[in-house]
Order: structure tokens, then sequence, then C-alpha cells
């Protein structure tokens, strides 16, 4: 659906965040008369009429009676599509579309990389726009990432390296390449399964004319068999990490120890990049150097520096017990304290807990609403290492300190979302760095979004 088919529709926007704010400005610059219904929090009314007088506010989540009122409803990414008004509603005929899929119905001739995973998309999609524009490419880097698709309305660029979460991957229209860089259990209070999850993460396969996928993920593999053109990465014939190099084959691309970004995972991450700049027919060798000068992205194992005789690394965004064994395989050979827990989702920690009985870092700092839950699998499965509980970050940081071995590494790596006790990740890693006696506004922002 284009912009121009919302004219003389009843249309409601739900969710003022960012990409609700992109979606406003976009309609009212083509449907200046278009009457528009806004539903947000009751604190963000103000702002939204400050925004845009002409707005109806509710300052409420609509229910289904509300929803079936209109014939479009613009919906924010993180409002959960298996609502029952949201399933309700559309039952009585009410559409429902986003910011990002009316930006792939304005622009269906864009060269589009479409990123997703659980783990490694954002630091796949920025790395991949670094090395693009290496090779002196118009790239644009938006999305899931940190800038809706509609703030860039109207601009125009060589290459669209796109990032999508499990929550828009159904939004994108057919698309040159697909990249699934992992496959874990993650948001399963938003799909409501871990098979409704994996389905709708996969639903990128459908739009790709050619699809990369990592060769080291199992289920991913199997998942993606039938797709008729479907490329690897992580595999010893192509692009793949032995040795301390990244590897095209045989050949030796890149040092790992060159990499600004630290760990396997991350330069698993450069050979997804490379590989689909290959794979489009970009000369990936050239830029391959380029590497060198990527900056890693805030809160994504982000070495903070040396305070009270400890190295402190803020890994906040890390929402998976997946992901933090790959954070403290990261740092393997080191003394790490790691700091694990959050709001409780419901996923399964055994896996985890299996791991670090047969790897045991320093010592486990468990905190939350989850972190409970965490400790009872660490005892059970006997883990070799002192397993403390807190309630917050603030006491996980003051526990950290005091059983950190001396020159020690401490690690915030929750494995758990936030929202427990903040906004969202980016909170919770200032609020680390500030405890850690850093300041906070020096890891702000991620460098290259939008056109360059």
């Amino acid at each position: 659906m284009r912009i121009a088919e919302l004219a003389d529709r009843r249309v409601a926007v739900w969710g003022f965040g960012r990409e609700g704010r992109a979606t406003i400005a976009a309609v009212r610059e083509q449907l200046p008369e278009l009457p528009l219904t806004l539903y947000c929090t009751e604190s963000e009314i103000d702002a939204a009429r400050h925004f845009d007088s002409a707005l109806v506010v509710h300052g409420r989540e609509p229910d289904a009676s509300d929803l079936a009122g209109y014939d479009v409803v613009v919906k924010s990414p993180g409002i959960s599509a298996y609502k029952p008004a949201i399933l309700a509603a559309k039952a009585q005929g009410t559409q429902f579309t986003s910011g990002t899929a009316l930006w792939f119905a304005e622009n269906p001739a864009a060269r589009v990389i479409a990123v997703t995973g659980t783990k490694g998309k954002s630091t796949t999609s920025a790395m991949m726009a670094h090395l693009a524009r290496s090779l002196a490419v118009r790239t644009a880097l938006a999305g899931n990432i940190g800038l809706p698709l509609l703030e860039l309305r109207g601009q125009s660029a060589e290459l669209w390296v796109i990032e999508l979460s499990s929550f828009q991957t159904g939004e994108a229209a057919a698309l040159e390449l697909g990249v699934i860089t992992s496959l874990y259990e993650e948001h399963l209070d938003w799909h409501g399964s871990r098979e409704q999850y994996v389905t709708d993460k996969l639903r990128l396969a459908a739009v790709s004319r050619q699809l990369l996928v990592n060769a080291l993920q199992p289920v991913l593999m199997e998942r993606t068999q039938d797709h008729p053109h479907r490329l690897l990465f992580g595999q010893s014939s192509g692009w793949h990490v032995a040795e301390g190099f990244i590897r095209r084959g045989t050949g030796e691309v890149f040092p790992m120890d060159q990499l600004a970004a630290p760990g396997l995972h991350n330069a698993l991450n450069a050979c997804a990049a490379l590989a689909a700049l290959a794979d489009i027919g970009m000369d990936a060798l050239a830029a391959a150097p380029s590497l060198a000068s990527f900056r890693p992205l805030p809160h994504r194992l982000q070495p903070l520096g040396e305070r009270d005789g400890f190295q402190w690394v803020n890994d906040s965004i890390c929402t998976t017990p997946q992901a933090t064994l790959a954070a403290l395989e990261s740092v393997h050979g080191q003394p790490v304290t790691v700091l694990v827990g959050g709001y409780d989702r419901g996923v399964d920690w055994t896996e985890f807990a299996v791991a670090v009985a047969k790897s045991p870092p320093h010592a486990i700092v468990c905190m939350g609403a989850n972190g409970s839950r965490i400790e009872a699998l660490l005892n059970e499965a006997a883990v070799p290492c002192p397993v403390l509980r807190v309630d917050d970050l603030h006491a996980a940081i003051v526990e950290a300190k005091a059983r950190a071995g001396a020159s020690g590494v401490i690690l915030l790596s929750p494995g758990a979302p936030s929202f427990d006790q903040f906004k969202d990740y980016a909170e919770r890693g200032r609020r680390f760095t500030e405890l850690a006696g850093f300041d906070a506004a020096q890891i702000a922002g991620i460098d290259g979004l939008g056109i360059a």
C-alpha cells in the first residue's frame, strides 16, 4: 500500500515513537487534508498535539472496537501483531500496515539488502554500509538500527542497507538480497511462541531474490534449504573465520585481531557483510581493509576502558543467553565477572547453565526480574564459580567489584531485556557506564546512520 492509497480512507496511527512521528510527517506531506487519529500513551498527548495540531489524539491503547472503526491502522513495530484486539479488527476488515511497509511500497526500484537475525543484525548492517561506502557507493543505513526509513523519504541512494527486526520482516517487499545472521529464541512475548518467532523471522526469505544465511546454524540451514537462490557464509569454501583470519576459501583476507569489534561472532558478522557485498557484485576484497576503521556500535561488547583496576565492557544490547555466551567467548582467557538477568519473558537459560558449568567465568552476578530463576539453574548445574543474586544493576556492580579478580573484566551482558528496570537497553548501558565511572555521553550514537 502506497501513501496515496490512504486518501479518502479512515486512518489511525498507533504509536508515537520515532517511527510513528515519521509516519505522520510522511502522510501529511502527500495528503495534508487527510484526517488522522493517533493512539499514544497519556504522557505523550501534549507532545503529539504540538507535533501536529490537526491530529485527533487518544492517550490510551485502542481496543478491538476502536480499531474496527478504521480502514487502515499504521502500527509501530513494537506493538505485537498478535494482540487480540488487532486480530479481532482484522477479522472485521481493518487493514494494518507500518512505516516500513509504506517505505517499501513507495520505493519499489530501490536496491536493498535487508538484514535480520536474533543477534548480529545491527553490527552486520553497519559494517556492510561502512564497507560499501569505502568503495564510493552512496549507501543508506536505516531501519531497526535506529533510523526509520520514512525519515529518509524522497532521498536517493545506490544501495539501501536496511536492518529489520522480527517485528518487521513481514513488512518488507521484494528485494535483492536478504541476510539472516542467526536464529535463536527471542521476543516470545511479542510473537507468542518460539515457532511463531522463527516463522516471522523467516518471512524475509519469501521476499528475497537471493538469501544469505549463516552456515553454522543448523536450524537456519534446515528452515531455508528450499530457497531457490540460497547463499552461505561461515563455511570453509566461502567467507569464514579460521586460524585468526577472516578468509575467503583458503585465502587470508583480514586478521581478526585488527577488528575493533572483538569476538568470533563479530568476525562472522564481518564475513556476512563481505559475503553480501560480493553476492551483489561488489569488490568485497577491495573493501575488506576498511574493517580496520569500523567503529563498534554502542552497547554491543563496547570496551569502556579501565577504572578501579578493572576493564569494563558494556554489552547491554545482549538480550538472549546465547548472546551472553558469545560475549564470554570474546573475553575468553581473562578473569571475567559477568552481570546477567533482567526482564523475564520466559526464555530458557538451561543451555547457558550447561555451557558455563563446563567453562565458568570468574563469577556470575544474577540481577533483575529473572535473576532468581537464572541463579537456580546455575546452582542446579553446579557451576564451579561464585554465583550471586542481587536486585538491581547498582547492587550488581557493587558485588562484581567485590568479587572480580585483580585486573579482571566486568562485563554487562544481561541476556535479557531491560524493561523490568529501564526504558530500553540503551538506558541500561548508559547507567552501567555511569556506575562504572565513565561519561555516558561519550558512548551515545551509531556512526553512519542515514545516507553517505
